[in-house]
């Protein structure tokens, strides 16, 4: 676990341009506090993530990957997060049969002023993450 010797685990955040990247720079602004080995990559959409990117962060050393995804909100289909959600299915699959804990991978619906929900999300998975770190 990369968090040994921290309170902090290392998380990729993939987080959508026009929906939840606006709420993670606003917790930067108001000074809301979360882990800082929190790292985020922005796509367009979270259905465009790919099961190999997701392998790949295990892979480099990323202890978690959360995918803050549009929810209804997003601007390039209604059944986005329905895709996204079989991403996700996919992926949890595919870590079992690399022994890799299907929890290190959480998806959450994030708004663009939902910047209180990341944070809060973002606490609770890196605590996950430190008390199950028999990665």
């Amino acid at each position: 676990m990369t968090g040994k010797g921290t309170q902090s685990a290392k998380i990729l955040v993939f987080s959508t341009e026009k929906i939840s990247d606006p709420a993670i720079d606003m917790a930067g602004l108001l000074k809301l506090h979360y882990p800082p080995t929190v790292y985020t990559i922005a796509v367009p959409c979270s259905s465009s993530i790919k099961s190999a990117w997701i392998l790949h962060a295990y892979e480099k050393g990323f202890d978690g990957v959360f995918i803050a995804a549009d929810g209804s909100d997003c601007p390039y289909g209604e059944s986005c997060t329905e895709k996204t959600g079989k991403i996700v299915s996919r992926t949890h699959e595919m870590m079992k049969q690399k022994d890799i804990e299907p929890a290190r991978l959480r998806m959450a619906a994030i708004c663009s002023v939902c910047s209180e929900s990341f944070v809060k999300q973002m606490k609770s998975f890196n605590e996950y993450l430190l008390k199950n770190s028999n990665m």
